[in-house]
């Protein structure tokens, strides 16, 4: 199913895979309030459509966006409250680089009204699909489980201190989903050696993994950061690294499966 917001597969499986950051155009009625260099978008979550395209075959709904996050982000409350508190945060509509320079031209971010016009017309219909979606699902399985998808450079010091470990897990908690399910992810990622890794660190979840995971209802949301490293360059033009994107591949696979087979006890 595409539109011009969003494309989405349709899954038979509970799992629901949102990439709410892998869109790239910004439309050409904005573009000359951004700089050159935000036009790029090197702030992507480069290639995860493709990366876990492998979980369509297995019964995987995917939504993924068409449009950059710095037109709109989708991973943010559309009243724009930050996702952490005391920390450098890009906003529902960014004005920044992860780097910390300015996306627009002097004088050219968005107003008030040119934001409440972007939730309209970008951002509500991506979450009434996921909406939408989690419960076609959840009425079908009798559960559905959300699995927010990013990734991300591995060392931002304007948004972090240090380097980020390669993977990394996300329940705000605990709270967003089954115990059960975040203690089953939690050992196929210690059960290997390759990819280093933490739950519940500086990237906990989103907006997308705070708003919908509410597994009292029957909604299990996790999010996974991944760094960059593990699949692609770090730095222009951000290549897809055919041999780092195969090493990867079987681990992510083996988190997917068990999202796809997992049952709430």
């Amino acid at each position: 199913m595409n539109s011009d917001i969003y494309t989405l597969h349709q899954g038979n499986s509970p799992l629901l895979i949102s990439c709410p950051h892998v869109g790239t155009q910004i439309p050409a009625d904005q573009q000359a309030r951004y700089t050159a260099r935000a036009l790029q978008a090197e702030d992507t979550d480069w290639f995860l459509d493709r990366l876990y395209g492998f979980a369509v075959e297995r019964g995987a709904t995917l939504l993924v966006p068409r449009h950059s996050r710095y037109l709109i982000d989708l991973n943010r409350p559309s009243e724009n409250t930050p996702m952490y508190a005391g920390q450098n945060n890009t906003e529902l509509c960014p004005t920044r680089h992860f780097t910390g320079e300015p996306l627009y031209r002097p004088g050219q971010a968005p107003d008030d009204a040119e934001i409440r016009r972007r939730v309209a017309v970008y951002w509500q219909p991506y979450h009434d699909a996921l909406q939408a979606e989690l419960q076609r699902l959840r009425a079908a399985q009798g559960h559905a489980v959300l699995f927010d998808a990013h990734s991300i450079k591995s060392a931002l010091p304007w948004l972090f201190e240090g380097t980020l470990p390669h993977l990394n897990l996300g329940t705000v908690g605990g709270s967003s989903c089954a115990p059960g399910l975040r203690d089953r992810l939690a050992a196929v990622l210690a059960a290997q050696q390759g990819f280093s890794h933490v739950v519940d660190g500086r990237f906990k979840g989103g907006h997308i993994t705070r708003h919908y995971g509410q597994p009292a209802s029957g909604v299990h949301a996790v999010q996974l950061e991944m760094c960059w490293r593990a699949y692609m360059d770090e730095s222009p033009p951000w290549r897809w690294d055919a041999a780092r994107a195969a090493e990867v591949t079987p681990l992510l696979q083996a988190l997917v499966q068990l999202m796809i087979e997992w049952r709430p006890q």
